[in-house]
């Protein structure tokens, strides 16, 4: 029997730039307003699942953008990153309640999810000015917020990751 929280994961978009059916059949269903982020979400921890609340909080719904294994490995965050391919940190991101949606994106940034999702409320961490934030200028003009979240508990997957590699 497949987990419940296995259907609130989605592809991204086609190839053509637009949402697949069923992805969009599921974005048109959230209540609104409808609450943006993305990231990598490798290793979740603590500051995560606080963010992931807080931008929830400024919203009805929130949907999460990952970015793909490819993509993550153009980030430079390492040789051995992600640790978790992409499915894996879907389906850990979309069993949590504040989780509404999941997908993902292949591009090195998420404008092109963000503009077929259109979301009234767009949001970062605190690592990430206002006007840095990708697909910043497009919500505004669409009448939408953009927020960027500080962070109440300072925790990094690279930290996370030197810690373990210096114990070895």
């Amino acid at each position: 029997m497949t987990p419940s929280f296995e259907t609130k994961v989605f592809a991204g978009l086609q190839t053509s730039g637009l949402p697949n059916a069923a992805l969009r059949e599921a974005l048109d269903r959230l209540p609104r307003p409808l609450v943006f982020t993305n990231g990598v979400f490798d290793l979740l921890h603590r500051g995560h699942v606080t963010y992931l609340a807080q931008a929830r909080a400024a919203g009805a719904s929130l949907v999460v953008a990952l970015n793909s294994d490819e993509s993550v490995r153009r980030l430079g965050k390492g040789d051995d990153r992600p640790i978790n391919r992409l499915e894996d940190r879907q389906a850990v991101l979309a069993a949590l309640e504040s989780v509404s949606l999941v997908t993902s994106f292949q591009e090195d940034t998420p404008l092109d999810l963000i503009l077929a999702v259109m979301p009234d409320v767009l949001v970062k961490g605190g690592d990430w000015s206002v006007d840095q934030i990708v697909g910043a200028q497009e919500v505004r003009a669409h009448g939408g917020r953009v927020l960027s979240i500080a962070f109440e508990h300072q925790r990094s997957t690279t930290a996370t990751l030197q810690k373990i590699r210096q114990a070895g």
